[in-house]
């Protein structure tokens, strides 16, 4: 029988062969593939190779294969423009709150809302469920594949579940907007505050409500953590950018996060306290956020840097739509 191969015996630092290739049928370890590499990255193979069933791997290529579809990831990309355009009105409306213009605090419906109005509105909201529609598989196309490599540490996994939750949550904003399409009226209701109400009325609410807040804490101070710039470059396709694009793309995708992080935070702390309280009522989401900012001394210069965020980050998703690495360009 033939030994153990040379670069299996070799140390993980002095290990040079990353790459798979054949082997005979009586190689060590396994009669199929041969893995040069570091010791650890061997074990995680082999593992992997032999303890998930043939007919999981085949279900799991099968659509991994599915999702890499040239037709899916154009709209997934097209996904990017509207998910732009919602947090850019919304970014824009609530700057012109703080400058004391004409604006509002509003939140994503709320911008898909006044999309469906616009002169344009029908094939504008064609567009938004398409494309929200196609965002949102590729939410759970990063938390089931990671195409960024998030990894499963730790933090990784709680990334990946952060993805898993906008898939769920852009899947209910395309319904929303096909509701629209179809006829629907908008409401001004605050969804947040209902949803708290119909929480505090099962049986273990209060608990469940304080859940959500903690949880909602915790998704926003994950968004600081994702303005990082090592996780922020993950998710483009770099080598296909000039220095000044990475810069720029870096910087509004930082700005973004930060607005992103200073809402969740704010809508996961009203939430706790409505649960805290069994008061619904205390419980806000994007409005109430933007609201609260602009009551606050030097309100107004808060919300202002707050909507810029916005702004920047619907600019950061419209240049995602032509850098974002998806799963075919992983």
């Amino acid at each position: 029988m033939p030994s153990r191969p040379a670069a299996w015996a070799s140390s993980p630092s002095r290990s040079t062969c990353t790459h798979f290739r054949r082997a005979s049928r009586s190689s060590w370890p396994a009669p199929e593939t041969e893995y040069c590499g570091s010791r650890e990255a061997a074990r995680r193979f082999l593992f992997v190779s032999t303890h998930v069933p043939a007919s999981a791997r085949g279900a799991q290529n099968a659509a991994r294969h599915a999702a890499t579809q040239p037709w899916l990831e154009a709209l997934e990309r097209l996904g990017y423009v509207v998910r732009g355009v919602v947090y850019g009105v919304m970014g824009y409306l609530a700057l012109g709150l703080a400058l004391s213009r004409s604006g509002a605090a509003t939140d994503p419906a709320g911008s898909v809302a006044m999309l469906g109005a616009s002169p344009f509105g029908r094939p504008l909201l064609v567009a938004v469920v398409i494309g929200l529609g196609a965002y949102s598989v590729w939410g759970f196309v990063r938390a089931i594949f990671d195409p960024w490599r998030r990894g499963s540490d730790p933090t990784g996994i709680a990334q990946r579940l952060g993805y898993a939750w906008s898939g769920f949550a852009y899947a209910s904003l395309t319904l929303f907007a096909l509701n629209l399409l179809a006829g629907g009226g908008t409401t001004t209701a605050d969804t947040t505050q209902s949803a708290v109400r119909s929480i505090l009325t099962l049986p273990a609410g209060r608990l469940l409500a304080i859940a959500t807040g903690v949880v909602t804490i915790g998704v926003g101070i994950g968004q600081f953590a994702e303005a990082d710039s090592a996780q922020l470059q993950k998710g483009v396709k770099q080598w296909e950018m000039s220095p000044v694009a990475k810069r720029l793309v870096l910087w509004l995708g930082r700005l973004g996060m930060f607005s992103r992080g200073v809402t969740f935070t704010l809508v996961g702390w009203f939430v706790l306290q409505a649960g805290l309280h069994r008061d619904p009522s205390g419980a806000h989401g994007y409005r109430g956020a933007f609201i609260f900012l602009l009551s606050q001394p030097y309100g107004h210069l808060f919300l202002a840097v707050v909507a810029l965020g916005f702004v920047a980050l619907g600019l950061h998703s419209l240049a995602l739509a032509r850098w974002a690495r998806l799963l075919g360009s992983s």
